[in-house]
């Protein structure tokens, strides 16, 4: 099937922008392949070095130089349930490489922080930093210069973006993206919110809310809602860096041990000295990066999404922004919902049909590039296929033709909205994007006065006062990136919950992220320029009528102009936001933030 119109025309007009960063880029890394296997040109004592520590058969290799060496690269650690199952990883991938003739490196670890641990902490305002410094350590890792292909190991919400940030600025190596999967299905996800807003009412106690949430994340693998984790495996799957049907098969399980081996003979394959090279920085296109959007939208995926894949792009020379998510949302329709836009979690995503169906749909309406370069050397359509063991043997077939559960995951032709439920918000306070899927249709309009917060702890205490039981719009500024770091708010759902339950009507506006967990309440969010950097939101004053309109993309305050005009920011006080639990040691990067449209990021190569 043709490409949609409009699919195409923002295809175009993404390339034509990006022309000269993009062939910039694809002068560099064909300049990088040219120079050849580097192990051939290090001196002896570099070589040595490099493979020092190698057991006897792989040191034999690296040192005729016959084999690829494949770099690993994974955000372990076994304090967080998504990163836990990869210890095991480097073990079955050694093997797996020696088995197609190669050659396997822990070449380095990378940081990975869980938001859902520092979430309304001070930590959460290294979060979205974390991905550039994930960024830095995969440079770091790869900088052995010593490799031909590299597997990345990781799964949460800044590390994929962040490693493949790191990946692209290495963009003639091969790479593969091979996640850990979610964890088994625990406490249902309405039970769990319905007890976090009980909570927030004064209705439970601690214990209760502790026991639910431990219900909720109870074993190793991913969390099972649908916010940026899993959002990212959708995207490295749609966008070809998966095996086909990766993302959602769990951990621990003869399927994944299986796929990850298989992980690791592909990536033995596809690397310069053989006959079919894929590097990565061919991979990621202007198709791919479109195909993500789609996908993003599709399955009403995490609004961090709307900065990492911009930084994302931007590492492969193309630049994308909030007009092209928005253009293509309105002719992207909605087949998924999944926790927190619906009951259900990722594994019954996956039991429905999962990506394999998702992906087909796609495909046969036209609403994704099929003819993009993939891992498997193939197109899209091998991503149509889902994996599974035949007497042991991984083998894959043709996924689903129709869902297993409409309720969750439905074709195209019927689908939940005629469009992705993601919109950009302009007007005299800014650009903003809110995800509308999440809200329903009533509540998607808020006209009311603003009740100005500098941060979230002032919006909580003022709500445990008794304060904000009347219509309102929270303006919580002073929260993007140069700001203190951009944290996620996602504390402040309960709350503004509760309110809109009891028949309020109440929006969020600010400059900081709510996450792939954006719930019931509006909220315009990433809101640039943000307030430190001038933006409009330090103008705000208490009783402003604030227009949010989810429906029309409308965000401004009612304000006369002659008055808005003069108006200067109101001052306010950051240095809490400067010392402790390491936000020291971020100030250069918020310093050199960009804004949230081009985002976030803390380097340029464009």
């Amino acid at each position: 099937m043709a490409v949609h119109p409009i699919i195409a025309a923002v295809t175009d007009r993404i390339r034509q922008r990006s022309a000269t960063t993009r062939a910039a880029y694809l002068a560099r890394i064909e300049q990088a392949r040219a120079d050849g296997p580097v192990r051939t040109s290090l001196s002896c004592t570099n070589l040595a070095h490099a493979f020092a520590a190698s057991e006897p058969d792989d040191k034999t290799a690296l040192r005729e130089a016959r084999w690829p060496n494949i770099a690993i690269v994974s955000s372990y650690n076994d304090m967080l349930s998504a990163h836990q199952p990869l210890e095991r990883f480097p073990a079955l991938i050694k093997q797996a490489a020696r088995q197609a003739g190669a050659v396997a490196q822990f070449a380095g670890g990378v940081p990975a922080m869980c938001d859902g641990v520092t979430q309304g902490q001070p930590g959460m305002e290294l979060s979205l930093f974390s991905r550039d410094v994930i960024a830095m350590a995969t440079a770091v890792a790869l900088s052995h210069n010593t490799f031909d292909a590299a597997l990345y190991l990781g799964v949460c919400d800044k590390i994929v973006p962040g490693l493949l940030i790191g990946a692209l600025h290495f963009g003639h190596l091969p790479a593969i993206f091979v996640p850990s999967g979610p964890m088994p299905s625990g406490l249902p996800n309405a039970e769990k919110a319905k007890i976090r807003q009980r909570y927030a009412e004064g209705k439970v106690g601690r214990d209760a809310l502790l026991e639910s949430e431990a219900k909720s994340y109870h074993a190793p693998g991913t969390c099972t809602f649908y916010g940026t984790a899993n959002s990212n495996q959708m995207l490295m799957e749609i966008m070809g860096l998966h095996l086909p049907g990766s993302a959602f098969v769990p951990p621990d399980t003869p399927l994944r041990d299986a796929l990850t081996q298989a992980a690791a003979k592909r990536a033995a394959k596809i690397t310069a000295l053989g006959q079919n090279y894929i590097p990565v920085g061919r991979v990621i296109d202007e198709r791919a990066v479109v195909n993500g959007i789609v996908g993003l939208l599709a399955t009403g995926g995490s609004t961090n999404h709307t900065m990492h894949l911009v930084a994302m792009a931007h590492a492969a020379g193309i630049a994308i922004n909030w007009d092209d998510f928005s253009d293509l949302s309105a002719v992207i329709p909605l087949l998924a919902e999944i926790y927190p836009n619906g009951k259900a979690d990722v594994n019954q995503f996956h039991a429905a049909g999962g990506m394999g169906f998702l992906i087909g749909e796609l495909l046969d309406a036209g609403l994704v590039h099929g003819d993009t370069l993939t891992v498997t050397g193939e197109g899209l359509a091998r991503y149509r296929e889902e994996p599974f063991l035949d007497g042991g043997n991984l083998v894959w077939r043709p996924a689903p033709s129709q869902s297993g559960d409409t309720t969750l995951l439905r074709p195209a032709t019927r689908p939940f909205s005629p469009d992705g439920g993601l919109k950009l918000l302009s007007g005299n306070l800014g650009r903003a994007v809110i995800k509308t899927s999440a809200v329903k249709p009533e509540h998607r309009v808020v006209e009311a006065p603003a009740i100005v917060f500098n941060d979230q702890d002032e919006l909580m205490a003022a709500f445990e006062r008794g304060e904000l039981r009347r219509d309102f719009v929270a303006v919580v500024r002073y929260q993007g990136p140069r700001a203190n770091g951009m944290p996620e708010l996602h504390k402040l759902t309960p709350p503004l919950g509760v309110l809109q339950d009891e028949g309020f009507k109440v929006a969020l506006v600010t400059d900081g992220r709510m996450s792939g967990a954006s719930g019931k309440v509006p909220a315009a969010i990433h809101v640039t320029p943000e307030s430190l950097a001038g933006g409009p939101l330090a103008k705000i004053r208490n009783g402003d009528v604030i227009v949010l309109d989810g429906e029309r993309g409308v965000l401004e305050a009612r304000v006369p102009d002659g008055e808005w005009a003069a108006r200067q920011p109101e001052p306010v006080d950051l240095s809490g936001c400067q010392y402790g639990l390491g936000r020291e040691l971020f100030a250069v990067f918020r310093n050199n933030a960009a804004e949230a449209e081009r985002g976030g990021i803390t380097f340029s190569t464009l």
